[in-house]
């Protein structure tokens, strides 16, 4: 088991991801769920969980879990190429085992 990411939490480029779930919570903080951007723009999550959903949709744990290049990748590159999950709930878990 992993620790669920959620709605403010970091990236490993500096930003945070933008939930688009607009109900379901964890540690007050709507979780996140695959293709989620964050705040650079773009980002996209990409869920590796196969079976946990969250209002029908995969829903992202910290792994790290990768992302599509978000808005910096060109010009800056570097994290912002593949902007995974840096951070996730300190007490709520989710994964196949």
């Amino acid at each position: 088991m992993k620790p669920i990411h959620r709605h403010s939490d970091s990236r490993a480029c500096g930003a945070s991801t933008i939930a688009t779930n607009h109900k379901v919570t964890a540690n007050s903080l709507l979780i996140a769920v695959n293709g989620d951007p964050n705040s650079h723009g773009g980002g996209a999550l990409s869920a590796s969980s196969k079976k946990v959903f969250c209002g029908g949709i995969l829903s992202v744990i910290h792994k790290a879990d990768s992302a599509a290049p978000d808005a910096l990748c060109v010009p800056i590159g570097g994290a912002h190429c593949g902007p995974s999950t840096a951070q996730g709930s300190p007490n709520v878990y989710a994964g196949e085992g």
